[in-house]
Order: C-alpha cells, then sequence, then structure tokens
C-alpha cells in the first residue's frame, strides 16, 4: 500500500474494509500463510529446523505466551527478535497515542475522549513492525512503574489531579500495546516484580496502582531464562510459570557442521582481510571440534554452558592472526595449527572454569586444542599412511614450522617427504601455498599427537623431526 493511499482517518480506515486483529492472531495467520507457502519461518535460525522451530510453531499456532529456555548462545535472543517477522508490515493505531490505541477500540482515556468528540475525522498513523517490539533486561533495578506505570510528576503540575488518568507515565509494556514484548533472563526478575505481572498474563490487562482502572492490553509476552538461574540466581516464581503457554528448551549445535555454518554466518568480515585470507574446511572443523570438546569437558563449567560465541570469536583471532601474517611477510594467509594458541585470549573469558587454580586455564585450553586437532587429523588420514613420510624424518629431515614462516618454506619441503603432497590434495586440492602450508601443518601436528613426530618448541616456533 502507497503512502497515498493508507487511510488517514478512522473514517477511512473504516471505510477501507480494514480488519484490527489481535497481534496473537495477527502472527498466527501470517505464520499460517508461510506454512501453506512451504516457506521457512526463520531462515537465518540454524540447527534447530527440527527441535525448536516445530515446538515455537505449535506454541504461535496455539496463541500461546512462551519462554525460552537455554544456556548462553543459544539464539534465545535472536529467536524471539524473529518473531517480528511474523508481524504485519505495518499497522493503523491513532495518532499520538502513547499506547499504539486501536482506532476502532481504543483503551485509553485520551483516545476515547477524541473519539467521542470528533468522531470518525480522528487521525491514524501506521506503525511499522520493527516499531512494535520492545524488550527489557532483568536488572535487580528494575521497577513495577518501569514495566507497568507510575503517576508522573509533572502532569501533576501541570495542574491535573491525581485522580486523573491522564496523570499516568505509562511504562514499557502498555506502550507496547498490540505488539511483542520481551524479557530477558526472567528469573533474574525479583520475585515482587514477576508478582506484577500476573494480570497481564492471565486477565490481559495491567492495573496501575491508585487508580480504579484497568488496561486490556493486547500484549505478545516472550521472555528468555537460564537453566542455571532457577538454583543460582533467582527462579521463577511458579503462578508465573504456570501461566506461560510454552516452555521449549533451546540446545548447542548437535553437529560440527551446525556449528561452522553458524561460525561463517556470523563472524565479523572485513574487505581487506577477505581479500588475503581463505579459511580452509578442516581448520574451521578445528575450531567447531574445540568447542563441542570444550562442552563434554570435566574442566569446564557445564551448567553456566559454552557459547556459541566461543567458536565465532576463536573463528576471527585465527583469521587475524592469519591476517596479521599477511601483513607481515606480505603473502596470502591461511590459518594454521600454529596460530591456534592464539584462542587462549578468546576463550578463557567466555568458559568457566572448574577449577580456580592460578593459570589452570591456559593448561584447559591447551589440552582442548590438541584434542581438536587430533580428531580433525582422524577424519581425514590414519596414521599407518604416513610410513614413507615418517621414513625421511628417520632419515634426518627436520621441518621447522610456526605463525611467522613464510608458506614457501613448507611447499619448498614438499618433495623431501615422500608422499605427502599426496596426503595435503586429500584436505586441500587447491595450488595455494598459504592453504598447503596449513595443511602440511595439520598432518604434522596429527603425526606428532599420534606420536609418530617428534616436536621441539623454541619461542614461537616449532620443529618437528624423528
Amino acid at each position: 500500500m502507497s503512502d497515498n493511499s493508507k487511510a488517514k482517518t478512522i473514517g477511512e480506515l473504516r471505510d477501507s474494509g480494514y480488519e484490527v486483529l489481535p497481534v496473537k492472531q495477527e502472527v498466527r495467520r501470517n505464520l499460517i500463510r508461510k506454512i501453506e507457502a512451504g516457506e521457512e519461518m526463520f531462515p537465518d535460525i540454524i540447527g534447530f529446523d527440527e527441535s525448536v522451530i516445530p515446538q515455537l510453531e505449535n506454541a504461535i499456532l496455539a496463541g500461546q505466551d512462551l519462554i525460552l529456555l537455554g544456556e548462553r548462545g543459544q539464539a534465545k535472543s535472536r529467536l524471539i527478535r524473529n518473531i517480528v517477522t511474523l508481524l504485519d508490515e505495518e499497522i493503523p493505531a491513532i495518532e499520538g497515542c502513547e499506547l499504539n490505541d486501536d482506532p476502532f477500540d481504543p483503551i485509553c482515556k485520551s483516545c476515547q475522549s477524541r473519539i467521542a468528540e470528533n468522531g470518525d475525522e480522528v487521525e491514524v498513523r501506521w506503525i511499522p513492525r520493527d516499531h512494535r517490539y520492545s524488550e527489557k533486561l532483568a536488572t535487580p533495578d528494575i521497577t513495577v512503574a518501569d514495566l507497568i506505570g507510575e503517576i508522573d510528576p509533572i502532569k501533576v503540575a501541570e495542574g491535573r489531579y491525581l485522580s486523573d488518568e491522564l496523570t499516568i507515565h505509562y511504562g514499557l509494556i502498555p506502550r507496547t500495546n498490540r505488539g511483542i514484548f520481551c524479557i530477558n533472563e526472567l528469573p533474574d526478575l525479583s520475585e515482587r516484580i514477576q508478582v506484577s505481572l500476573f494480570n497481564l498474563m492471565q486477565e490481559r490487562d495491567v492495573q496501575i496502582k491508585g487508580y480504579q482502572i484497568m488496561l486490556p492490553l493486547d500484549v505478545f509476552l516472550v521472555c528468555s531464562a537460564n537453566p542455571e538461574d532457577y538454583t543460582n540466581r533467582g527462579r521463577i516464581v511458579t503462578p508465573l510459570k504456570d501461566r506461560y503457554g510454552a516452555q521449549i528448551r533451546t540446545h548447542y549445535p548437535r553437529s560440527l557442521e551446525e556449528e561452522i555454518d553458524i561460525v561463517e554466518q556470523e563472524h565479523s568480515s572485513f574487505p581487506d582481510t577477505n581479500e588475503v585470507v581463505s579459511v580452509p574446511q578442516y581448520m574451521k572443523e578445528v575450531i567447531a571440534e574445540f568447542t563441542s570438546l570444550a562442552r563434554r569437558s570435566p574442566e569446564i563449567n557445564q551448567r553456566s554452558g559454552v557459547s556459541l560465541r566461543v567458536s565465532i570469536a576463536n573463528y576471527e583471532t585465527i583469521v587475524g592472526n592469519a591476517f596479521k601474517r599477511s601483513l607481515r611477510l606480505r603473502e596470502r594467509a591461511a590459518p594454521r595449527v600454529s596460530d591456534l594458541p592464539a584462542i587462549v585470549a578468546s576463550t578463557t573469558g567466555k568458559v568457566e572454569m572448574e577449577s580456580v587454580e592460578e593459570g589452570r586455564e591456559y593448561k584447559v585450553v591447551d589440552d582442548l586444542i590438541k584434542k581438536a586437532v587430533l580428531n580433525t587429523f582422524g577424519r581425514y588420514f590414519n596414521p599407518r599412511e604416513f610410513t614413507d613420510v615418517l621414513a625421511r624424518f628417520e632419515e634426518g629431515l627436520v621441518i621447522e614450522t610456526g605463525a611467522d614462516v613464510q608458506s614457501d618454506a613448507y611447499t619448498s619441503k614438499l618433495s623431501q617427504m615422500a608422499n605427502l603432497s599426496e596426503m595435503v590434495e586429500r584436505i586441500e586440492p587447491s595450488d595455494d601455498p598459504a592453504s598447503i602450508a596449513s595443511a602440511i601443518e595439520l598432518i604434522l601436528e596429527g603425526l606428532h599427537l599420534n606420536r609418530r613426530l617428534n616436536r621441539d618448541q623454541s619461542g614461537g616456533t616449532y620443529v618437528y623431526s624423528s
């Protein structure tokens, strides 16, 4: 609908035949259209197609408020914000109304008075869908006034009586009338504030203290929660939890492929880096494998979870380290095994260790790196395939690697390493020296971790020998 064809008054809107739907019915109708058209509900959400999304669809079709329950970094907030795409592109509301009032059935006294005086001549405005979503992070300083409303002393000073409904300053929830309201980390909300939501959840209204008024709000209420919060920092009071229609459990990616797809979608990208740095598939697998191992490690607190942000930050770190090498050596670059120690900095701040021993976290991360490299190597190779290569090392071959070693230094040694070039081609079919260097490092480190080669470290370089 063009701007010129949009109704500008209640009368024009009525004549156009426009039908106003409650927000849950609106979202439900648009979901039904997507399902009938065979469209994906949320195309940018990866890994939930067979688990979370079907439950979310059921909740919306049933017209239920819902809780998304899961550890940190499981895309709970993104899921909630994606529900906004199921709203109509825009809807009409009475011009100047704080509560986005339905032009045909206003709930605030001001709009009711305007319609009583001017009837169908009252103007309407069109609200885009992204203006119909609000969220609040639960913190200890939140008050009922923030969410519901409070007396506005300025309006009182202007001459209104305290008994006048127009002295109210509405909170976030009334201002999201006819929209979606989200509370992130609901258990962190004090129990007193949670109780204030009872009426909104069941009777679909709010009551503002000191006033004999009830606002029949039209709000789709969604929240997120971390299971740890139920026992450590707070809890959802039982009557409130009972009022939510659905509690949907989110989860971390269930395969390396899903983890890699999410990382590739979410990582920060820079044009100058993309021009000179390419990331081999096996290095992506190492990063995803590292996170997968961390989620099973007894050394890491699993109650708080290992966020997807660990994989994303670690991927960005090794790409950044490779880009730095490109700048210093003036060549193309690809992340290598020798870049992996850099992920200590991007990991330790995102996980909670079970042990508080000084410096222990560095040992835990280093062990996980080694296991990730070993498992990735094992998916492509068997150490027994390298008999000829190992024979060259026994004859005295020595290879020096490192984050600051030029790629040509690796490719120039290929002819001395028997059939290693065939093994490299298995995982790196390109003739890019940077990628070949990365593949050689993965193979050498894999042989070392399988106890087929010795490795000595001197500063930032690694020396592999028999």
